[in-house]
């Protein structure tokens, strides 16, 4: 049975999925047609309004987090291979160079990914290199945080809750249990924003240093590994329904 968090946020991913796919068209069709037709302010104009649904999503999920984190770090609004991508309850920010490399060097490369410039590809590689080292220091605080539940604290307190009897020693000891994981959920609420922000500051900063048609280009390719991605996992656990429904 799904929590309120989940029920909204469930119902509202799928409405901004949705939404993005439309996005994806509109980036895919303006990413096709010749490099003189759109303007540069056309360009950044969708641009702006692909990132600003980007916002709006965590704005959201954020929301949703003050009232349940547990929600976001197994979410049940994506199929099993969406969730076994998740970096700390999203897509791992190091992600979008890997999407640059590809479209740069693939077999078919992207033509306005091939004309990046000198000074382009050196200022990527130093972003490259910032992100790397937030994404650790992401790391390093929900490795903490998993630490944390093995404790002296919490180790004792999960020994005293299987030996007590008393009905009021009971209720202490469950009290003293809701005192130490909210402090642990909102050391994990604290870590998930810190990775979100890491994956706004790499689209931010990846937008900055590309040109307009460039700033298409791989929006439309990070958009569409998101939707296909969604719309693999979907497939996936229709299969696995049906071979259950068969066996039964």
């Amino acid at each position: 049975m799904k929590t309120q968090v989940e029920e909204r946020f469930s119902e509202f991913y799928e409405k901004w999925t949705y939404q993005l796919e439309e996005h994806v068209q509109q980036l895919v069709m303006v990413s096709k047609a010749k490099p003189s037709e759109p303007e540069d302010s056309e360009l950044q104009a969708l641009v702006s309004r692909v990132t600003s649904h980007y916002k709006e999503y965590y704005t959201v999920k954020w929301a949703g987090a003050r009232e349940d984190v547990l929600a976001f770090f197994c979410p049940v609004w994506l199929s099993p291979l969406e969730n076994s991508y998740l970096w700390v309850t999203g897509w791992k920010p190091s992600m979008a160079f890997q999407v640059i490399d590809t479209l740069k060097e693939s077999v078919v490369p992207c033509a306005s990914m091939v004309d990046m410039s000198e000074t382009q590809v050196k200022k990527i590689e130093e972003l490259r290199l910032k992100i790397r080292l937030e994404e650790e220091k992401v790391e390093r605080e929900m490795e903490r945080l998993q630490v944390a539940m093995a404790d002296r604290k919490m180790v004792e307190l999960a020994r005293l809750a299987s030996r007590v009897e008393n009905g009021d020693v009971v209720g202490q000891v469950d009290g003293l249990v809701e005192v130490a994981l909210k402090g642990l959920l909102g050391g994990l609420e604290k870590v998930m924003k810190a990775a979100d922000c890491v994956r706004l500051k790499t689209l931010k900063g990846m937008l900055e240093v590309l040109r307009p048609l460039q700033c298409v280009d791989f929006l439309a390719a990070i958009c569409m590994l998101q939707i296909r991605r969604r719309q693999w996992g979907k497939i996936r656990d229709s299969q696995k329904e049906n071979t259950s429904a068969e066996i039964l």
